[in-house]
């Protein structure tokens, strides 16, 4: 679910921060939008007062001043002529800087973002992150039209008509200016107190959708234990919820809006009540009058709008911010450049390495130290919990060791970038997932710099080609979402495919075979068996029979080695806990029995 917004602890220096870093390059845009529609903005107060002098020329009655006239209507024209070019210019303006950096926006969250370390990902959601940086992005483009198209202006007409309205009779500008002070000062105030209740009102959307999805993701258990009138009900009581804090939410939003329609009667009833009382002694014309009910109207208009860009402002930030916090999280994984691996040899070595993990402070690896010589086949087994994969996680620097160090042909990767660090290392995991992209995409991903050539050569090796010489579109045929269009076992030979085509020093597979039938396994053995000769490598092994053939056997239990040795010799160590593994997967079930 997504959360509420929070409006109360607005870091706005934190948003506006990061958008500078990208309004920067947009400067000459940026600039170009607020002269232009400054430009607009006061024409709109100076156009009515070539109006006025309109109408009192006109007012003589004399046919002799229609020359005069017809001078101000071509004046007039000229302006409104500037007006609709600064406008246009304003408009082509604000899409060029609007999409220029909304698209720097997106660029720069998600280069970010995608920095951040393995666990950052797996405390989140794909798709909640996803929407942040479209949340921010389109954040943006809400706060600037509101304050460039809406705010910009409001400003510049409402002290202009003020202004212009004291050149005339400083007496109507007073009231006007009191008025417009009175009526923002209540639309805001009103907006702050409104603001908990949209709080309510978007938790209740929220609580509805998360329902829907869930009932909705979980169909199939309806069908089968005929719940549809229980969920009716269910769903039906939180869409009830949600109706009336929506409906008194917009009960509120009429009730500003019949605030602001009173304000609004009320002081185009003083002004015109004042202006007939001069009228009637002579102090101002019909022509002022009319003058005064343009101003009027025009800056109602502005005004009413005000509300709005309260909102918008809140909302905006609010939505921003999210994503703000995570450009303000440091990188939990650091990179350093001290020293740099080029063509590495695969020696291994984990020197009185420990982990724990932060969220429940157990310890995964206690004082473990193990070396892998380069070109040395191992295997690492283990109960569940055993430290297997974190140790694969440690070696590839997904996460931060607690002490210790682990080298690489003598480095300490932690002295090297993790970029240079995975350079060294080819991973095949136990359950792939892959791009929804082309299969000829997806295999080039191993060496994107690879020739088709090199590709398909790595997909024979792989016997992909089994079944994507099948495939209507062949090696241009999209898996979909994560791979989803392939079987687990298609997907293991993308997977092997691309470790082959990036023909690292070091190759990890994690279980690689464990998704495969018993004919594609065979196929992919023997891939496997040219994959590994010269590199060290590692597996992670769950089922046994996989690495009888390994130079060495490392069997782990509760973070550290107990049993170091080669198959025949570990599966007769009486006790030993590898024979143990051993005799259960090769026959031990039978006992069971």
């Amino acid at each position: 679910m997504e959360k509420e917004k929070d409006y109360s602890n607005l870091h706005i220096s934190l948003v506006l921060k990061y958008f500078w870093k990208v309004i920067k390059h947009f400067k000459v845009s940026f600039f170009s939008v607020v002269i232009f529609t400054t430009i607009s903005s006061i024409l709109d107060v100076y156009i009515p007062l070539q109006f006025l002098k309109l109408w009192n020329v006109l007012s003589v009655n004399d046919f002799t001043v229609v020359p005069v006239a017809k001078s101000i209507i071509i004046f007039i024209l000229v302006l409104n002529l500037i007006r609709w070019g600064v406008r246009r210019l304003s408009g082509f303006s604000l899409s060029y800087f609007e999409s220029g950096v909304m698209a720097g926006l997106r660029q720069q969250a998600f280069s970010y973002m995608i920095g951040h370390s393995n666990s950052f990902f797996a405390n989140n959601f794909s798709g909640s992150l996803t929407r942040k940086i479209s949340k921010y992005a389109v954040a943006f483009e809400k706060l600037t039209d509101r304050m460039i198209a809406d705010g910009l202006p409001l400003l510049i007409r409402g002290v202009g008509t003020v202004v212009a309205i004291y050149t005339l009779f400083p007496k109507y500008s007073l009231v006007l200016a009191i008025f417009c002070v009175i009526f923002l000062l209540t639309a805001f105030i009103y907006i702050r107190y409104k603001l908990k209740y949209d709080v309510i009102a978007a938790l209740a959307d929220t609580k509805t959708n998360g329902v829907l999805a869930d009932a909705i993701t979980n169909h199939s258990s309806i069908q089968i234990f005929t719940g549809h009138r229980f969920e009716e009900k269910r769903t039906g009581e939180t869409i009830e919820k949600q109706r009336k804090a929506t409906v008194f939410n917009w009960y509120l939003w009429e009730g500003l809006g019949a605030i602001q329609s009173f304000y609004s009667i009320i002081i185009e009833f003083i002004v015109f009540w004042l202006a007939i009382g001069d009228w009637k002694l002579g102090l101002i014309t019909l022509p002022v009058m009319v003058l005064l009910q343009s101003y009027l109207l025009r800056l109602l208009e502005n005004l009413w709008s005000f509300g709005m860009i309260v909102r918008t402002f809140y909302d905006s930030f609010a939505d921003a911010q999210e994503m703000a916090l995570i450009l303000g999280t440091p990188y939990e994984i650091i990179d350093n450049t001290e020293k740099k691996i080029s063509n590495a040899k695969g020696e291994v070595i984990f020197n009185k390495v420990t982990y724990v993990y932060k969220n429940n402070n157990s310890k995964v690896l206690d004082d473990f130290s193990l070396i892998v010589p380069a070109g040395q086949k191992i295997a690492i087994v283990g109960s569940s919990g055993a430290g297997k994969t974190t140790f694969v996680r440690l070696l590839m620097r997904l996460f931060n060791l607690t002490e210790g160090e682990i080298t690489i042909d003598g480095v300490d990767i932690s002295k090297i970038s993790q970029e240079n660090l995975r350079e060294q290392i080819a991973f095949v995991p136990q359950d792939p997932v892959l791009f929804h992209r082309t299969l000829m995409e997806n295999i080039r991903y191993g060496r994107r710099d690879a020739t088709d050539e090199e590709v398909l050569k790595a997909a024979h090796l792989a016997h992909c080609d089994d079944f994507i010489d099948k495939l209507p579109q062949g090696y241009e045929t999209y898996v979909g979402e994560r791979g989803i269009k392939l079987s687990g076992g298609e997907r293991q030979r993308v997977a092997i495919a691309r470790a082959i085509l990036k023909d690292a020093p070091i190759l990890i597979l994690d279980e690689a075979t464990s998704s495969l039938d018993s004919h594609s396994e065979s196929l992919i053995q023997d891939a496997l068996h040219k994959l590994i000769e010269g590199k060290t490598t590692i597996v992670i092994a769950h089922r046994l029979s996989t690495i009888r053939q390994m130079d060495r056997i490392i069997v782990l239990d509760k973070g550290k080695i107990i049993e170091d040795g080669k198959h025949e010799e570990l599966s007769k160590k009486e006790n030993g806990l590898y024979k143990k593994l051993w005799d259960l997967q090769a026959g031990g079930f039978k006992n069971l029995i």
